[in-house]
């Protein structure tokens, strides 16, 4: 449905060096699927977002929604951003402090190309309004609504236009912590329910873990690993994607002998002779990094 192919994006930093903020970033969102970019702070994951939502001009490389080319610096296409049939939902949810519920759910259908009439506007908004819970709240000044509401009011205000494709720029970074599980769950099930595509930006690993069909963990502009959130927990391809995924305690070992199992090696570590598994071959007397998450060791008086 999305697919982002060998996508680049570089730009002049204030010193005037190159700053390369998204290095060869491919991956593709099937239809109706939540797709999760994570990563720490400045590895390319908004830079990606906002290449998508036509917010940012990408230095090379394509993006396809649908059957629509909607960047290509191949065929030197660029669809401006309010004719790709996008929604995104920003950090700051970016609501209209003068206006109220009902008319910053209503901006977009008032401003778009396509025209509605009142009676359609009126439609649209209430039941955009009702998926996210804030019927009644129509007539409410924006500035009078709690954070999760604006949260809310953000996510209606992009469903509206009933969006081929759903952006979320860490939506829920502003929230407090009760509120934002709260909204998490909110969001996936709303997410479920519409069955809309969505591409969604964070670096709270829990976040990501809960809500998403797959997950790309970004670094220093690249895509590290794809995966669903149990690929990745429980099968990290490096020390950056255990480490930032969940804790986990580092081993330094040697491998001694493969076993029977297939993958499985044993291994002499600073913690004693250990059994672990490995999707890569390994040869005797190679070093390795032991990775064991807390939830799999388990205490016990006499040595099993």
């Amino acid at each position: 449905m999305l697919n982002v192919t060998r996508l680049f994006k570089e730009y002049p930093n204030d010193n005037g060096e190159m700053v390369k903020a998204a290095q060869n970033i491919t991956f593709e969102v099937p239809q109706g699927k939540l797709f999760t970019l994570l990563g720490p702070s400045g590895c390319g994951k908004t830079t990606t977002l906002r290449s998508i939502a036509g917010l940012e001009k990408p230095s090379s490389g394509e993006i396809t929604l649908g059957e629509r080319v909607i960047y290509s610096s191949q065929k030197r296409a660029f669809v401006p951003p309010n004719r790709r049939d996008i929604g995104m939902v920003f950090q700051s949810y970016a609501i209209w402090p003068h206006m109220n519920v009902f008319q910053n759910a209503a901006f977009p259908l008032q401003v778009g190309k396509k025209k509605y009439s009142k009676a359609q506007i009126e439609d649209k908004v209430m039941r955009a309004l009702n998926v996210v819970q804030l019927d009644g709240l129509e007539a409410r000044e924006a500035t009078k609504l709690s954070g999760g509401q604006q949260q809310r009011l953000a996510l209606a205000r992009a469903l509206v236009m009933e969006p081929q494709l759903l952006l979320l720029d860490e939506p829920l970074s502003n929230l407090d912590a009760k509120l934002r599980e709260r909204m998490r769950f909110e969001l996936k099930r709303l997410q479920r329910e519409l069955g809309i595509t969505t591409v969604y930006v964070t670096h709270d690993q829990s976040e990501a873990l809960a809500l998403s069909n797959q997950i790309a963990v970004m670094n220093a502009g690249h895509i590290v690993q794809i995966g669903t959130p149990r690929e990745i927990y429980e099968h990290p391809n490096s020390k950056f994607v255990a480490d930032f995924i969940g804790s986990t305690n580092f081993v330094n070992g040697t491998v001694i002998e493969k076993q029977n199992q297939p993958g499985r090696y044993k291994l002499n570590t600073e913690a004693g002779e250990i059994v672990a598994y490995s999707a890569e071959p390994l040869a005797k007397g190679e070093t390795v990094l032991l990775s064991i998450r807390p939830e799999n060791i388990h205490v016990s008086l006499n040595r099993p």
